[in-house]
């Protein structure tokens, strides 16, 4: 599910935001947390949903914003994993 969300997506997010979420991560972890959000008041839903939409659209990148380099090393001064 990487797609980028299109609008229809975020209209849900604002009007029914664990329908937003079910489209883009399925139902899993986020999914559930939306509901449960949702229920204790409409904005945290909302709120959660459209975070959730527009970090998934980042992943892949350092938090420098540079693509991640395949084998680089994780954390800065940790070695590299042996066989990648």
């Amino acid at each position: 599910m990487s797609e980028s969300p299109g609008i229809l997506t975020f209209v849900a997010a604002v009007f029914v935001p664990p329908l937003a979420v079910y489209f883009r991560e399925g139902a899993g972890r986020d999914f559930w947390v939306a509901c449960g959000l949702t229920l204790l008041g409409w904005l945290p839903g909302i709120g959660f949903a459209l975070w959730t939409l527009l970090r998934s659209r980042g992943e892949g990148l350092t938090s420098s914003g540079a693509p991640e380099k395949p084998g680089a090393p994780e954390k800065p001064g940790t070695p590299a994993k042996a066989g990648a």
